[in-house]
C-alpha cells in the first residue's frame, strides 16, 4: 500500500493547530543575517505560511510558494488576522516559474523530504542572488518511551499502515549533503529542544492534520481515529494542556 497525500484536505486543521515555528528560531536565525527587515525572501512549500508569517513580523519582503490553494487560502486568513502582507504563489519547489537571482533567503520549513530535493535545491541555486543563503528548517515533535508522541504515533500506524514516519530524532543529516551537492557552501547546522502546549482539543487537531489521518484517510476513518485518539488522551494523558516535546533542526548554507 502507497501513501497518497493531500494536505490540502486537512486545510482547517492545519491552519488551526500546526504549532509554528518558536520565537527562539528566528533569534537564532537573526546571528546569520536572516530576517533583516526588507530583505527579499522566498518561502518555499509554505502550507498555511506558518515560517513565512514569522520572517514577515521581522519586516521580510516575503514571497510564499505552495503546490495547494486551499492551504493558501487558509494562509492568506491568518494574514489578515495577524495584519502582514504576503504574496502567496501556487508552485512547486522544483520549478517554482519565478525569475532567477531574485530572493535574497530562501526558506523550507518542515517541507524538504516532500521534494525532489536535488532538483529542489538546484531550483534554489537559480533563484538566490550571489552571497546570499538557503535555510532548511524543521519543528518536529520528538515520540520517547511512553510518552504522548510516540502512543500517538502507534495509534496512527494502526489505522494507517503505509504511514512510516514515526520515531524521528528530528534531525535531518541528508539534508547536508543535498545542499553540498548543489554547490552550496559554509554549511551550518543548529538544534535544540523545546516543548509545545497543546490542549487535547488541539493535539486530536495537530494529528488530523498530519500525513497519515486525514491528508491521507477517508473521512469516515478520520473520525474513527480521532474519536480513539480522544478516548486514549483522557485514560492515559489526562493532564490538559499537554507539554509535547520538540526539536526545532536548521540547516544553514550559502550560495556562491
Amino acid at each position: 500500500m502507497s501513501l497518497q497525500i493531500d494536505f490540502g484536505k486537512t486545510a482547517p486543521d492545519y491552519s488551526k493547530h500546526r504549532a509554528g515555528f518558536p520565537e527562539a528560531f528566528f533569534e537564532r536565525m537573526s546571528t546569520f543575517g536572516i530576517g533583516r527587515p526588507g530583505q527579499r525572501l522566498l518561502d518555499v512549500g509554505t502550507g498555511t505560511g506558518t515560517l513565512a508569517r514569522g520572517f514577515a513580523w521581522c519586516g521580510c519582503e516575503v514571497t510564499a510558494l505552495d503546490p495547494s490553494e486551499p492551504l493558501l487560502e487558509q494562509a492568506k486568513l491568518l494574514d489578515q488576522k495577524a495584519s502582514v502582507t504576503i504574496r502567496y504563489v501556487v508552485g512547486k519547489a522544483e520549478e517554482t516559474r519565478l525569475p532567477a537571482k531574485s530572493f535574497e533567503i530562501v526558506t523550507a520549513g518542515q517541507c524538504w523530504h516532500w521534494f525532489d530535493r536535488p532538483r529542489a535545491a538546484q531550483e534554489v541555486r537559480r533563484l538566490l542572488v550571489s552571497d546570499s543563503q538557503l535555510v532548511i528548517a524543521h519543528f518536529d515533535w520528538i515520540p520517547l518511551p511512553g510518552n504522548v508522541v510516540e502512543v500517538t504515533e502507534r495509534l496512527i500506524e494502526q489505522h494507517n499502515p503505509a504511514w512510516k514516519m514515526g520515531g524521528s530524532t528530528g534531525l535531518y543529516p541528508a539534508w547536508l549533503r543535498d545542499v553540498a551537492m548543489a554547490g552550496f557552501l559554509d554549511i551550518e547546522t543548529f538544534s535544540f529542544d523545546t516543548p509545545a502546549s497543546y490542549t487535547h482539543e488541539a493535539w486530536r487537531g495537530r494529528i488530523r492534520a498530519s500525513a497519515g489521518v486525514a491528508a491521507a484517510l477517508p473521512p469516515e476513518q478520520v473520525a474513527q481515529f480521532d474519536a480513539e485518539l480522544a478516548r486514549l488522551l483522557t485514560e492515559r494523558f489526562p493532564e490538559d494542556p499537554l507539554s509535547v516535546p520538540h526539536r526545532v533542526f536548521a540547516v544553514i548554507c550559502r550560495a556562491p
